[in-house]
């Protein structure tokens, strides 16, 4: 059972600007630090939106004696910088190991926005971004050495970078790369605008790269109900041509999926249909799907609707047919006695309640995910990016994000709340933080590719 995790965190509701920082976490029951966050590592800068995480070394590494899983890879999506935390001299107690700087990325890649790290197999590392130095929509990605971490430069070819970026995941054995794309940095920096996706500046698109030249093969256009692919997962199995991805504005999963011709298309096969409501943005209320993954034993696809602010798991033992295998609300934008009524739902659900833990009522809803090694516990975060915190859920801006736990039922599926889980980061020493992401220092779903 994993005992630590790590996750970010940053300060977005303060007078005084203070830097971002690392979490360490305690997980273990046992433990009498359970629950609480024993360490933070502070960051040298100010305002860098820590955001996703990765390995310089994981599965891909597997065989290769001198890799071990000891450092941290930290983008910011703002500031674009980059640090490699030292995880490996104390785990419970991480450290700063280098800074790659922003001009970096700028000049010896034309890149920035760093968001998603995977290592490769060859010992680099290789980092997706989300746009050029001006703000503008670009997917491409930056390798760094995995011995100095210095920058190298590009991994794709002049000129082949995709209009938008975000996260990504390769499949050795297929000689496969796939790519998904958020929006151009410039549109999403203060919140989420609709007119901006009309006027182009939100990606609906997944990128077909071959692993072993970095030319990009294929544009798999998903249309409207495909608008802003964000995380995309193939299945764990190296052999599986197949894997799915969430698409936020419409709350779609996609399946995409090798044809017998050699190339890549892609199927919807989930859709969580909006709510006609009044009291909020729009008339109708997408799920807005931010997060998804798949366990390891490529049974369960989870994800989180962000606005609505619940979880599903998906059985995807038929990888055509998902059928729901569980669901749990966790606060969101639609509960009892909240500013917005929902009018008509296609599912026919009851307006949830809200979520209390501990006697703490929840602010914002369900986001990051990360499920245990064995399927049994998902852990659960409730920030998105500040930018759209704020707009969405300002309670959260002041109150701080949550982590919690929810225990799965991994025989027939089912979700349910641990209501003795609650790390508060409202709570912190400096004041309320926003905390994104979790990372098991032993592999996780989310990390680890297998050759």
């Amino acid at each position: 059972m994993e005992e630590i995790v790590y996750l970010p965190c940053i300060y977005r509701n303060t007078a005084s600007v203070r830097p971002d920082y690392l979490a360490t976490v305690d997980v273990l029951p046992s433990s009498p630090t359970y629950c609480q966050v024993v360490h933070r590592l502070e960051m040298l800068n100010v305002r860098d939106e820590l955001h996703h995480s990765g390995w310089n070394a994981c599965s891909s590494c597997f065989g290769d004696p001198s890799k071990s899983r000891n450092r941290l890879i930290l983008p910011s999506l703002v500031s674009s910088r980059v640090y490699v935390i030292d995880v490996g001299t104390d785990p419970r107690a991480p450290r700063i190991h280098k800074m790659v700087e922003p001009v970096d990325l700028y000049f010896k890649c034309g890149l920035a926005n760093p968001h998603t790290s995977h290592c490769l197999g060859s010992g680099q590392i290789m980092i997706s971004c989300m746009g050029d130095p001006s703000g503008n929509g670009k997917g491409g990605f930056v390798l760094l050495d995995g011995e100095t971490f210095e920058v190298i430069g590009n991994w794709e070819h002049p000129g082949e970078a995709a209009p938008f970026g975000y996260d990504f995941w390769y499949q050795p054995r297929h000689n496969v790369m796939i790519s998904t794309e958020w929006g151009a940095p410039k549109a999403l920096l203060d919140g989420f605008n609709p007119a901006h996706v009309e006027e182009g500046h939100y990606g609906s698109n997944l990128n077909v790269w071959d692993w072993t030249t970095h030319r990009k093969l294929q544009t798999i256009e998903l249309g409207p109900d495909g608008a802003i692919p964000l995380e995309v997962r193939f299945l764990h199995d190296p052999d599986a041509t197949e894997g799915y991805v969430g698409c936020a504005l419409r709350s779609n999963v996609f399946r995409f999926y090798k044809t017998e011709k050699g190339t890549w298309e892609a199927e919807k096969v989930i859709n969580v249909p909006s709510k006609k409501v009044e009291g909020w943005l729009l008339p109708e209320m997408p799920g807005l799907i931010t997060d998804i993954l798949i366990s390891l034993d490529d049974r369960f696809l989870y994800f989180s609707n962000w606005l609505h602010g619940d979880i599903r798991q998906y059985d995807i033992t038929d990888r055509r047919n998902p059928w729901l295998a569980g669901q749990i609300f966790l606060g969101g934008s639609l509960v009892k006695g909240g500013p917005v009524k929902v009018l008509e739902d296609p599912e026919k659900q009851e307006q949830p309640g809200p979520c209390i833990i501990k006697g703490k009522r929840i602010p914002g809803s369900p986001q990051m995910l990360q499920l245990s090694l064995d399927g049994r516990r998902l852990y659960v975060t409730t920030s998105l990016y500040s930018g759209w915190d704020k707009q969405f859920y300002p309670d959260m801006i002041k109150e701080g994000s949550v982590m919690m736990q929810i225990d799965v039922d991994t025989d027939r599926g089912g979700l349910s709340l641990n209501e003795n889980f609650l790390v508060d980061f409202g709570k912190e020493p400096g004041g309320p933080v926003l905390a994104h992401e979790l990372r098991y220092p032993g592999g996780d779903c989310t990390s680890d590719i297998w050759l």
